[in-house]
């Protein structure tokens, strides 16, 4: 399980049932901001914690989304520390993605110049298509994806620009299991952290099946005058729907990841949604998309689409209040969780030969890790990884 912040026991000793409900109604303002002007978009009425309220937000990853639906007329609904709490959010969150394009910049100049094909993962690059905003959730390192045979490759020419290997990320288990290395430059003014993928999801969730598709099916997007290779518009739904189940799976607060699934979701049409219903079950995935489908439902409201309709059977025996808390409030003391070998099951799509394929998968991962992980200096050591 990842590594809690210490927010969580502040906030589920203090209770924030307010706060929490105040953060969904200014999320459904920003996808819905015809409701304010409808007349249902006021905020709950009781006096909220501006500091609950942050550590929801910055947990979640949504305090632009914040900013956002507060100034479109809903900010007399804030308290005046809150907004300016959002509003240097905001400003360290361009600074920290400005930077970051920056850095893709680079990279795609050194990995284009090695004739090595590789793709964009998330980042400000995808805010922009999803939001029309390239700042509006912070993004600290660059995640690229390469395919298997090509990973070495990739590594050793991020190496020729100062990226090295960061200690932690050497094990077996990080580059056999988890399919990735934090890669760092530390030029004694800032540090620049790649993610270098060749697969996209731990052990324990399903994986795709096939991860070379995410490449061929790539898209071009400009940016400073350059065509920067970033995954299709289906692939960014269902990545976004993979980071739900691997937050969930480590009870992680995911509400950013499922604005994204909304975001993506609501530019498909209904031909669309059922070709991104058939991709994901080519990729042996269609459960973790109804997954974040549903997430995005409790979260943000229904949308009454193809996509909503199938969402409602996955994980049918958590009511939509708990799966709400889970998404959003995932340190409340009452969630009662699903053991993690349920919900493989259901996200295997109740297929015995499936499930013992990817339990096995998790059991060997667990296993390397209590083996191979050693505590040791996050920092970049030189030398093959």
């Amino acid at each position: 399980m990842a590594v809690q912040d210490a927010s969580y026991d502040r906030l589920r000793a203090a209770g924030c049932a307010d706060e929490v409900a105040y953060v969904q109604a200014c999320l459904r303002l920003f996808f819905n901001p015809a409701a304010s002007a409808a007349g249902h978009g006021d905020m709950p009425a009781p006096v909220i914690s501006a500091s609950k309220v942050a550590d929801i937000a910055r947990l979640n990853k949504v305090a632009v989304f914040l900013l956002k639906a507060l100034s479109r007329g809903a900010a007399g609904a804030a308290p005046p520390e809150l907004l300016a709490w959002l509003d240097g959010y905001r400003r360290r969150t361009m600074s920290m993605n400005a930077a970051c394009i920056g850095d893709s910049i680079a990279i795609h100049q050194v990995l284009r110049g090695r004739q090595i094909d590789f793709v964009f993962l998330k980042g400000p690059l995808q805010q922009q298509l999803l939001y029309g905003d390239h700042f509006m959730k912070p993004s600290g390192d660059v995640d690229i994806l390469v395919s298997p045979s090509g990973f070495t490759a990739a590594r050793e020419a991020l190496r020729s620009v100062g990226y090295e290997v960061a200690g932690k990320s050497r094990s077996v288990w990080w580059v056999r299991f988890l399919g990735e290395q934090h890669m760092v430059r530390d030029d004694d003014v800032r540090a620049a952290t790649v993610d270098l993928h060749y697969r996209l999801q731990q052990p324990g969730s399903p994986s795709p099946r096939d991860i070379d598709g995410f490449l061929r099916r790539k898209r071009q997007v400009e940016i400073a005058g350059t065509g920067m290779p970033l995954i299709s518009a289906s692939d960014m739904l269902l990545l976004s729907c993979i980071s739900v189940a691997k937050a969930f799976f480590n009870r992680e607060p995911c509400a950013g990841y499922v604005c994204d699934v909304r975001a993506a979701a609501s530019r498909l049409s209904e031909a669309e949604q059922q070709n991104v219903l058939d991709h994901a079950a080519g990729q042996g995935l269609a459960d973790t998309l109804l997954l974040g489908l549903r997430a995005a439902d409790v979260l943000l409201g229904g949308t009454a689409t193809l996509l909503s309709d199938r969402a409602t059977r996955i994980l049918a025996r958590i009511a939509n209040a708990d799966l709400f808390h889970m998404v959003i409030a995932p340190w409340l003391s009452s969630l009662r969780w699903p053991q993690r070998r349920t919900v493989l099951w259901e996200l295997c799509g109740r297929e015995p030969v499936r499930y013992l394929t990817e339990a096995g998968w998790a059991a060997s991962a667990d296993l390397s890790r209590r083996i191979f992980e050693r505590p040791g200096a996050a920092a970049p050591v030189r030398g093959n990884g």
